[in-house]
């Protein structure tokens, strides 16, 4: 059974910078694509970033790219998500998520499991 757990949110000001952990559980991570997706009040939940289970192809949506970083760590069964240039419209609560497939990666549904998330709150 996989499971995920999300670290490292807060509170920081616009323009500052935060890092979140997903560990995962399980024998599956080094094979699997990771996602992280966040969901504002009100809002459905959206794609934020994946890596493929290499490492080697990462894909971001157009409101994060080059600011936001994702990267993985297969020894550690960990997943990363750099944020910096923070900006009040990113706060949301963000989760990470697992799943073998190769295809379908910006979608929620295309993923089998999902951490609890972790709230990341930027102030103006």
């Amino acid at each position: 059974q996989v499971q995920l757990v999300e670290s490292g949110g807060g509170l920081v000001q616009a323009g500052g910078s935060l890092r979140l952990s997903c560990a995962a559980s399980g024998r599956t991570f080094s094979l699997s694509a990771m996602g992280w997706f966040r969901e504002a009040p009100g809002k459905e939940r959206e794609f934020v970033a994946t890596i493929t289970w290499t490492g080697d192809n990462t894909y971001y949506a157009d409101s994060v790219k080059g600011r936001f970083t994702i990267s993985r760590d297969n020894a550690k069964n960990t997943v990363y998500l750099q944020m910096n240039s923070l900006k009040p419209e990113d706060t949301a609560v963000y989760y990470c998520a697992q799943t073998p497939r190769t295809y379908g990666l910006g979608e929620p549904r295309g993923y089998d499991y999902w951490g609890q998330g972790t709230q990341v709150t930027v102030s103006s």
